[in-house]
């Protein structure tokens, strides 16, 4: 248990909120969860507003998505669903709740309202965005599809309602590789167009004999890591296991020691149980599958996400007090977008769990760079 002192913060709207013997009880499992990546000063001050918000939920029947990429008070401590952007809009669409809030980027909140039209969409700060997601319009789509024409769009989950609404079928990192496939059979064609992310095109190329047509965009938190990176990270610590996501360089996949979504680190991790991991993405990431990971020792070389940060337990309360700030898709994008998510979701799990082959990676592909 802390060393409790009684301590009232103001919030936003004047009202004053105390870490009290109540309050320390109702947050004690989560407190047990995060202990070893917050400081007991700090889970003091995180502890009155997550029990607030955690009240708010109950009385407004409200949930939270909790992105991967969120700071341990927030995924552990006020989280209903918790995971990758795609596996979190589908919660959403599942759930009973009038009130989603999405503790991520704007697109992510754009694909929930996409799965689940009829219910209130929220997000603690609308400059949350993405630097992939931004790297491309519906027009740049449109564009494409006129140079290139008859060729199946696949597109990225990490994109705009609009870029959606565009696109034949959607993909994620963990199953890429599988809907590039699956597309180019149903269509009849050897060459796909698979948009935003560079890195995530040139390393699917290398495990497809399928074409591939990418667009230069690129997340600024894995294009930031670099084989050197790698190649020091196994001199100082031999015995770690490196774990790379593929909107990494395939330079970076290519030296790691396994390659996955977030989801499929998290899964790596729990099931392995390594001693020594290093998880080559979002800060944060590390953090939330430490409290479950124990007598895993995780190294951190790690970047940070400057629009994840954005969120906040302290705008997530205002978002749930105040019911802002809402996220709408104009229903004529949303019912396009909304086909080529579903498309995606009604594919067959794929046959192996999603992982990227290193061997194949390690192997030069071309892609046709836009």
């Amino acid at each position: 248990m802390l060393n409790l002192s009684i301590r009232r913060d103001t919030m936003a709207d004047g009202s004053q909120f105390a870490f009290t013997p109540a309050v320390e009880a109702a947050t004690s499992p989560m407190w047990e969860k995060v202990k070893h990546h917050v400081t007991p000063m700090e889970w003091r001050l995180h502890a009155p507003l997550i029990a607030e918000i955690n009240r708010l939920k109950r009385e407004k029947n409200a949930v939270i998505l909790a992105h991967n990429y969120m700071t341990p008070e927030i995924f552990h401590g006020v989280g209903d669903y918790v995971g990758d952007s795609l596996g979190l809009a589908k919660e959403a669409a599942k759930s009973d709740a009038a009130i989603i809030v999405q503790a991520g980027v704007h697109f992510m909140a754009e694909t929930s309202k996409i799965l689940s039209p009829e219910k209130t969409i929220l997000i603690p700060d609308l400059t949350a965005g993405c630097s992939l997601a931004s790297s491309i319009t519906g027009a740049d789509v449109r564009l494409i599809k006129q140079r290139y024409p008859g060729l199946p769009v696949v597109t990225y989950v990490n994109t705009t309602a609009d870029v959606k609404a565009e696109t034949d079928v959607c993909c994620t990192s963990a199953n890429a590789v599988q809907v590039v496939e699956h597309v180019a059979k149903e269509w009849g064609v050897d060459k796909v167009i698979l948009i935003p992310d560079e890195f995530l095109a040139r390393n699917v190329a290398r495990q497809t004999d399928v074409g591939i047509i990418a667009w230069k965009g690129r997340c600024e938190v894995h294009e930031r890591f670099t084989a050197e990176d790698i190649l020091e990270l196994k001199a100082s610590y031999p015995n770690a296991e490196i774990l790379a996501h593929p909107e990494c360089p395939a330079e970076v996949l290519e030296v790691s020691d396994f390659a996955g979504s977030t989801a499929a680190m998290n899964d790596y991790v729990l099931q392995r149980k390594p001693k020594q991991v290093v998880l080559i993405t979002e800060c944060s990431m590390a953090d939330n599958v430490a409290a479950d990971a124990i007598g895993t020792e995780f190294v951190r070389p790690c970047n940070l996400c400057p629009h994840m940060k954005k969120i906040s337990l302290q705008n997530i309360y205002e978002a749930l007090l105040h019911n802002r700030f809402e996220v709408t898709v104009d229903p004529a994008i949303a019912e396009r977008a909304r086909l080529a998510v579903q498309r995606m979701v009604d594919l067959p799990p794929p046959a192996v769990p999603a992982r990227y082959d290193l061997v194949k990676a390690r192997h030069h592909v071309d892609v046709e760079l836009i």
